[in-house]
């Protein structure tokens, strides 16, 4: 399996997988890689707009348009 996409410290785009309802891109940081899980690589984020950190997948993740 190939490595992480995304560094630690990277500020990536985290977009929402809600089945029916349309979800905006949040600017997240990337705080920690995890372990990979069911074939996915894991990342622990924070969202800018959030007082909370959460676990995604990779494919959730983009990067960020320079």
């Amino acid at each position: 399996m190939p490595s992480h996409k995304f560094n630690v410290g990277q500020t990536v785009d985290f977009k929402p997988s809600r089945m029916g309802f349309p979800a905006a891109n949040r600017e997240c940081t990337i705080v920690r890689r995890l372990p990979a899980e069911g074939g996915h690589h894991l990342y622990r984020i924070k969202c800018a707009t959030e007082a909370f950190e959460r676990v995604v997948s990779e494919a959730q993740l983009t990067e960020r348009a320079a």
